[in-house]
């Protein structure tokens, strides 16, 4: 399995409601730059069952490159899923942070 279907598996494994972080996503796949991750979640190509909004910044932050329609669009998904907010585009990590 390649890398880029090794970030879409685990992906897949985040639930409605919880988030996880390029970083986190990276040392788990031991990928050594995390910005590789976001390169891979980029090229997904069917974001139904790979829920890539679900992947933000380590500081809670949603990521200005939405691949999917912009961070505004990756908010309201997020909060249509109940994913809560610190701020405007800063994800309560304390609360909806999916631990792998």
């Amino acid at each position: 399995m390649n890398s880029f279907e090794q970030i879409f598996m685990l992906v897949a494994q985040v639930p409605k409601g919880k988030v996880i972080t390029y970083k986190l996503i990276a040392q788990k796949l031991n990928i050594k730059d995390h910005r590789f991750v976001g390169f891979a979640l980029h090229r997904n190509k069917n974001p139904h069952q790979i829920p890539c909004h679900r992947v933000i910044k380590s500081n809670g932050e949603l990521a200005e490159g939405y691949a999917f329609g912009g961070k505004q669009k990756q908010r309201e998904m997020l909060k249509h899923e109940g994913v809560l907010f610190t701020s405007n585009y800063r994800v309560n990590l304390n609360q909806c942070l999916f631990m792998i």
